[in-house]
């Protein structure tokens, strides 16, 4: 990466997203007669992000980390532009995107594609493979039917894939082979940013190496940029530049993966860095973090972690903690770092 000061590609400001509950005819009667008797009723909503700042600069792969639950993909279709986000800004090479014009809009959400985690559910089961590689490049006019088939081929084979094969459906594929399927869909449209959703996680350990080492080497080619979401941290930690760890929602701690893996800050990533099986604490007897993560629709008050923290004060239960600096280029969201 280069060392000069660039306009990030993707940049969020006090990013939220919120979803409310779609009740049923038996719960919204109800609701209705309480209301109707004065009390008071309030819809269940799911904080599934919350007030999120990251940046991530072109070139760099940034890992987010987080149990399942977290916000992760929530998160990552928001920057993908397939959801939008509730409060918040999202700048795309420096400019809101609610500001742009249609023609803007389109070319932004081509230039950043999401690989999805299932391989199995993420491809049309109708439509043959050299189909879904191809169609989105069709209907947005980057090939003519003269150059169609020679430009599906070239998709396969930098994805691996032989294109001989490019006529059969999905079903007739194994699930590494439908994982470089969906790369080559995303590929297709030239885009220079992708979202990589627990892109590895539903695979075979050894094909987990081939297609992470598929990610490094376009990543060479094609100058890429990455939001590689995962629950690995062994993946995160061979793959990326910088790495962010999410807690219910928000971003607890985001430094280099370098001083993330030497020197975590936030007592939650120690707790998950305790718990990855390394050769010398092979006799180590490894437990759990206690506790369960809480539910979203009623997260604690304060610092989120706070029911599970070994350390936690009483300023933990009332007040939020910032993410704030602290070392050069690694910022914590812990009241510890005040005492």
């Amino acid at each position: 990466m280069s060392g000069a000061v660039t306009t990030p590609v993707i940049e969020l400001k006090g990013i939220s997203k919120r979803f409310g509950k779609t009740l049923d005819i038996a719960a919204r009667m109800t609701q209705s007669a309480r209301r109707a008797m004065g009390s008071k009723v309030e819809e269940p909503v799911v904080k599934a992000v919350d007030r999120v700042d990251l940046t991530i600069n072109r070139g760099e792969v940034v890992g987010l980390v987080g149990e399942s639950g977290c916000g992760k993909s929530t998160l990552g279709r928001m920057v993908a532009g397939i959801m939008p986000p509730s409060d918040g800004t999202v700048l795309f090479e420096g400019r809101d995107i609610r500001s742009f014009d249609a023609e803007e809009t389109r070319r932004a959400k081509l230039k950043v594609q999401m690989i999805f985690q299932d391989p199995y559910a993420s491809l049309n089961p109708r439509l043959r493979v050299d189909e879904i590689v191809g169609e989105a490049p069709r209907v947005h006019k980057m090939i003519g039917p003269e150059g169609y088939d020679a430009y599906v081929d070239a998709q396969f084979r930098r994805a691996g894939l032989d294109p001989a094969y490019k006529r059969r459906y999905p079903h007739q594929f194994s699930g590494g082979q439908r994982q470089r399927i969906g790369i080559a869909r995303a590929l297709a449209v030239q885009p220079e940013f992708l979202v990589c959703d627990e892109a590895v996680a539903a695979l075979d350990v050894s094909i987990q190496a081939q297609i992470l080492n598929l990610f490094m080497d376009l990543r060479e080619q094609l100058d890429l940029t990455y939001l590689f979401i995962s629950h690995d941290l062994g993946v995160v930690e061979h793959l990326s530049d910088r790495v962010a760890i999410m807690y219910l929602g928000r971003i607890v701690e985001e430094a280099a993966a370098e001083e993330i893996f030497a020197r975590p800050n936030h007592p939650y990533t120690q707790a998950l860095l305790a718990e990855v099986p390394r050769i010398d604490t092979r006799k180590r007897q490894f437990t759990a973090i206690k506790g369960e993560i809480p539910s979203p629709i009623n997260p604690p008050s304060g610092c989120h972690f706070h029911p599970r923290c070994p350390h936690a004060m009483p300023v933990c239960r009332e007040r939020a903690p910032a993410l704030e600096t602290v070392a050069a280029g690694h910022r914590s969201a812990c009241h510890l770092n005040g005492q």
